[in-house]
């Protein structure tokens, strides 16, 4: 559990946070190595574990969208394998937070598997309208990055 503190500034840009994922025996595809698909999975592992340790899906009255996500696969990852999504916050807008993503390999810190990119939009659950960031959950994402 974090602790609140309502007059916390917004995290920075550079932000990182860091999330660890086996590569599994099912995510290879018919070439032996990790499948396309894939990679967003762990974006998306990475970007669920953000938001949850942070308390901000389990908000009442609040949801995320993914605007927008984007992929470079720059080498194949194969298995047996532990991938580390690096993510960094590179802009906190209004209602959104967009990323930037890094997939390495366990044990070889610093060469990337590949690059990406995603935003997600707070929003509304009733009105499905995006909804500003409270200070609340600017403080809990601030509390969950080093700078």
């Amino acid at each position: 559990m974090h602790e609140v503190d309502a007059s916390s500034r917004p995290p920075s840009a550079g932000s990182v946070s860091r999330h660890v994922m086996p590569v599994r025996w099912g995510d290879l595809d018919a070439l032996n190595h990790v499948n396309n698909t894939v990679y967003f999975r762990f974006f998306e592992e990475a970007r669920m574990q953000l938001l949850e340790q942070a308390q901000a899906i389990t908000q009442a009255g609040k949801t995320f969208v993914l605007a927008h996500t984007s992929c470079d696969f720059i080498r194949p990852l194969h298995y047996p394998a532990t991938a580390i999504v690096l993510q960094t916050l590179t802009r906190v807008g209004r209602s959104s937070l967009e990323f930037s993503a890094v997939i390495e390999r366990e044990g070889e810190p610093g060469v990337p598997y590949a690059k990406g990119r995603y935003i997600v939009v707070g929003v509304d659950a009733v009105s499905q309208r995006p909804a500003p960031w409270e200070a609340a959950e600017i403080a809990l994402l601030s509390s969950l990055h080093s700078d």
